[in-house]
């Protein structure tokens, strides 16, 4: 079956310890949610930095990662609807960039 990186961009800083447990939370509601189709759970990345030919830039670009996980389903538009219910895209504060992973 085909597999699907989840790219995951954006997101907020909880702002008590009661909303980092309420996210956590969604979080591991949404990834259950997906059962066997959650093939590497990922994990949140740190500040990233963007290497090209001009040089290492330090703020991780326009839209930088913020984390990811690998999914298995049929088709592109099927992760697409896994990936609605991504706790940082019902929330608004994010979203999730969906990439078919090609065997070589």
């Amino acid at each position: 079956m085909p597999q699907f990186i989840f790219a995951y961009h954006g997101g907020k800083t909880p702002e008590s310890a009661e909303e980092g447990a309420a996210v956590m939370e969604a979080w591991k509601s949404w990834m259950g949610s997906m059962g066997t189709a959650l093939v590497v759970p990922g994990n949140p990345v740190g500040l990233s930095k963007t290497v090209s030919t001009a040089g290492i830039a330090d703020d991780g670009g326009a839209n930088p990662l913020s984390g990811y996980a690998v999914v298995e389903a049929t088709d592109q538009a099927t992760a697409c609807d896994m990936a609605k219910g991504c706790p940082m895209v019902v929330s608004g504060h994010g979203s999730v960039e969906v990439a078919e992973l090609v065997s070589m």
